[in-house]
């Protein structure tokens, strides 16, 4: 059986679509080919990394990358992670199905937090909901999905 080439998608790839393409990799990699990539990449957030080693998932490796550069796959699913992202999904090809699963931003989260305890507990929290949301897949992919 083919996998099922599903693709994350946020607006900075730097740490929503990053999660769950970790966490879709670890948990359902025999199920799933997991991508991400972001509508304007900036760079792997630091938080992000830390946040999935202490769940036992290095996504260290990642690099953050623009969906234009992913042209040629022919995705099964995107999943757009934050509303930007959702607005401004680019074209797929009809056969592709599209949800929406919008996670807190736990980079602008933090910006209030007054310590790195504080701002990691919202990273934590995100990433923790991204692996309830993944654990569930692909039966979740079936509910809601849209065409273009």
């Amino acid at each position: 059986m083919e996998k099922l080439k599903i693709l994350f998608l946020c607006t900075g790839n730097s740490c929503r679509s990053q999660m769950a393409e970790g966490w879709t990799r670890h948990l359902k990699g025999d199920l799933m080919d997991p991508y991400s990539a972001g509508v304007e990449p900036h760079g792997m957030d630091p938080r992000a990394v830390a946040a999935m080693r202490e769940a036992g998932v290095d996504i260290s490796h990642h690099q953050s990358k623009d969906v234009s550069t992913l042209d040629g796959i022919d995705f099964d699913f995107v999943v757009t992670v934050c509303d930007r992202a959702h607005e401004s999904c680019p074209f797929f090809p009809a056969r592709t199905k599209k949800l929406h699963v919008g996670f807190d931003d736990p980079p602008r989260l933090a910006l209030d937090s007054y310590s790195e305890e504080g701002a990691m507990a919202h990273y934590r929290r995100v990433r923790d909901e991204i692996r309830q949301f993944v654990e569930r897949l692909p039966e979740s992919l079936a509910v809601n999905t849209e065409k273009e």
